[in-house]
């Protein structure tokens, strides 16, 4: 069975997706995008395609050539190409082969996958409600994002004001439902130090990107401060992006996207590497909905995955949703906070390519905002 065609189709709100048919007439769905930077791994891809058309689909062999053969290697675009590839190749080999794919990487683990849903937006500012909604509507867990923008020093003010939203969120939904708190790299150490220990009496989940992850070799002092879990790895690549940080002991969940890691098997590699430092694996992942079958895949052969992201309804997907370009909408049926083990083969989900095409003539030019402290000097987001 070799590779026909590869075809690619930018899709509002921020998405990429990749269709890869064969010879045989079978296709596959990836989802190869950096966000902010579609354009930038669509080049990618088509560029990486000369080492695929009319080739076998052998998985491995062809991630090894796309991430040795090009001399360059890893960072976020050339691993986010390959990783939508990866993907289309998986959906293609369990099609072909009748089954889901988590059954041709050892079989399932579980039979529910438990997900969190994102509340509050970039500012936060209406997290309590909104976590009260989503736990209303049987959501078990949530996420927000911890703080606006921060300076290296900043006021005691804002800390003041991310402690009182958590507070509100636990007046509103109590302490049975978990609620996971973004930094997203926004807090320089510092300022991650007074944030935690001053959230650490409302039992957050975990802290999600305590610090920028070039910046990792502070997660040690972090640990001192705090024994709330820390997680991080979005904006990490490859086993060997992560292999430093595991040894390190310096992080009790890995966040690994499957669409800029490395794809499914390369993530499972991680997972592995991560489970033998009894270290936990929640995949990242605020994208489409190819990304998140190809994560639900991971998560049900995946003994150390505990909890799964997905982007229904979350800020960045505005005008349009994630379940908008499946055939069926259905298809991940979120019940109790969970997933069910999902039965279709290849990542179980079939596209509506008559509304995905006719999308991709639209298109979208989505760009990361940029924020700035108040005195003009260019923040993170």
């Amino acid at each position: 069975m070799k590779i026909r065609s590869m075809e690619l189709f930018q899709v509002p709100p921020r998405w990429l997706f990749l269709k890869v048919t064969t010879d045989e007439g079978l296709t596959g769905w990836g989802e190869p995008v950096v966000e902010g930077r579609a354009d930038t791994v669509k080049t990618a891809v088509e560029e990486m395609s000369d080492y695929l058309l009319g080739k076998e689909i052998r998985i491995e062999d062809m991630f090894q050539t796309l991430y040795r053969g090009g001399f360059y290697r890893g960072g976020p675009i050339l691993t986010s190409a390959i990783s939508g590839i990866e993907q289309a190749l998986w959906d293609i080999k369990g099609k072909a082969l009748g089954v889901p794919v988590y059954e041709l990487m050892g079989g399932p683990v579980r039979e529910r996958m438990p997900v969190y849903v994102w509340i509050g937006g970039d500012r936060a500012s209406t997290a309590a409600q909104d976590a009260r909604e989503k736990v209303e509507a049987g959501y078990k867990a949530v996420k927000m994002n911890g703080t606006e923008e921060m300076a290296f020093i900043d006021s005691y003010r804002k800390v003041d004001e991310a402690v009182a939203r958590m507070a509100a969120i636990r007046e509103a939904v109590g302490y049975e439902i978990g609620v996971g708190v973004d930094f997203h790299g926004r807090v320089h150490k510092t300022m991650a130090n007074i944030l935690i220990k001053e959230l650490e009496p409302f039992r957050p989940m975990f802290i999600e990107e305590p610090v920028l992850p070039e910046n990792n070799e502070a997660l040690a002092e972090i640990k001192r401060v705090s024994r709330i879990p820390i997680a991080t790895g979005e904006r990490m690549y490859t086993r060997w992006g992560f292999k430093q940080l595991l040894a390190s002991g310096n992080v009790d969940i890995i966040q690994p996207d499957l669409c800029h890691a490395g794809g499914i098997w390369e993530v499972r590699k991680i997972a592995a590497m991560a489970e033998t430092y009894d270290i936990a694996v929640a995949p990242h992942c605020p994208l489409g909905p190819i990304a998140l079958a190809a994560s639900l895949q991971l998560d049900f052969c995946t003994p150390n995955a505990f909890i799964q992201e997905q982007s229904l309804g979350i800020h960045y997907n505005q005008g349009t949703d994630m379940l908008d370009y499946l055939a069926d909408p259905g298809v991940f049926g979120y019940s109790d906070g969970a997933v069910a083990l999902p039965s279709a083969p290849g990542l179980g989900i079939e596209m509506n390519e008559e509304k995905i095409r006719a999308a991709a003539k639209q298109g979208h030019r989505w760009r990361n905002p940029v924020w700035r402290t108040k005195d003009g000097v260019v923040a993170e987001w």
